[in-house]
């Protein structure tokens, strides 16, 4: 297992549950020298609560809280609420645990006695004893909308009530344009690299793109910026990634990964199955390592994080970047 450069201050990039796998990976190897810039164009308001998925997915993965199984939500969740409403008639469609209403309460009633959303994200992680860095990309509402056969459909209608069940013929995320990157994102120290951890790169990392500001300061941060491919022998591990990429007309490959994140990132780690693609992707002018990238493990998650590490300062020694990396002290 490779060990990260001493002294290295990483910002991961991330969103649902294989980006919260890395992320995890990473901050056993960083504790607090690393910051996730967590998605949150999958919040939406639901039963009088502000919802976070992207954010609590994270930071219950971080807390070491997350239930092992879907890799969402609590470990050893009850789910009498959800009995009760459905008996009511309520909507059900949307599964909120008895433990993770605790979560959507305490962050509604922040929010609207004048908190953050950034401020609130510390809390809840610093309750957990989460010691890395979360933070939401933009304090900002930022909405993802799915277009489809001329309808635009709310992101957790389209992702949970439809199960991601119509075509997708555009992505929207509403309000990006008038959104602020967070503010403390600008404060952070210059990282040694930045990692896009392997999340839909539609759902998860777009959306964080989207808001102004954010593509200019990760290339201004003249660092190695490095993707982890969320597509491995042409299938996404979790999630609607594969189905989205075909609809829109992108090769369902790590090579569709690469392409899709070409002028951004410098590197990508694949697959060991994709092999066979480094030579196509070194073609776009992307660096290639491959790498077991599929995490069933903690250790799994620890070693794919120590390679992307090692990838990093392999980039650092490249002409391309030619100055030390950033310090945090």
């Amino acid at each position: 297992m490779t060990a990260p450069v001493a002294d290295d201050h990483i910002i991961a990039l991330a969103g649902g549950v294989g980006g919260a796998k890395l992320a995890d990976g990473l901050a056993h190897l960083l504790g607090d020298r690393l910051t996730v810039i967590v998605n949150t164009g999958d919040d939406f308001e639901h039963l009088g609560f502000h919802i976070s998925p992207d954010l609590d997915t994270v930071t219950y993965t971080l807390g070491g809280v997350a239930n092992s199984q879907q890799g969402w939500g609590l470990e050893g969740e009850t789910w009498g609420f959800m009995e009760q409403l459905a008996r009511l008639g309520g909507p059900a469609w949307f599964k909120l645990g008895d433990r993770d209403l605790a979560t959507h309460a305490y962050r509604t009633n922040r929010l609207r006695e004048g908190a953050t959303l950034t401020e609130v994200t510390v809390e809840l992680g610093a309750a957990l004893g989460v010691t890395s860095r979360l933070l939401p990309m933009s304090d900002d509402p930022v909405r993802t909308v799915i277009h489809s056969g001329g309808r635009s459909i709310a992101f957790q209608e389209y992702f949970v009530r439809l199960a991601c069940g119509v075509p997708v013929d555009r992505i929207e995320f509403a309000g990006a344009a008038a959104a602020r990157l967070n503010p403390a994102i600008g404060a952070l120290p210059r990282p040694a690299a930045v990692i896009i951890c392997p999340s839909n790169p539609y759902l998860s990392i777009d959306p964080i793109l989207a808001v102004p500001g954010a593509r200019s300061w990760l290339k201004g941060l003249g660092v190695p910026i490095i993707v982890v491919s969320p597509i491995v022998g042409g299938a996404a591990i979790k999630g609607p990634a594969a189905k989205i990429m075909q609809e829109l007309k992108a090769p369902v490959s790590a090579l569709g990964v690469a392409a899709h994140y070409r002028g951004l990132a410098d590197g990508i780690v694949i697959d060991n199955c994709d092999e066979a693609l480094a030579a196509e992707i070194a073609a776009l002018g992307m660096a290639v390592r491959v790498e077991s990238t599929v995490m069933r493990s903690k250790a799994d998650r620890i070693e794919l994080a120590g390679a992307c590490l090692a990838f990093a300062r392999a980039l650092l020694q490249t002409p391309a970047f030619d100055h030390p990396p950033a310090s945090t002290k």
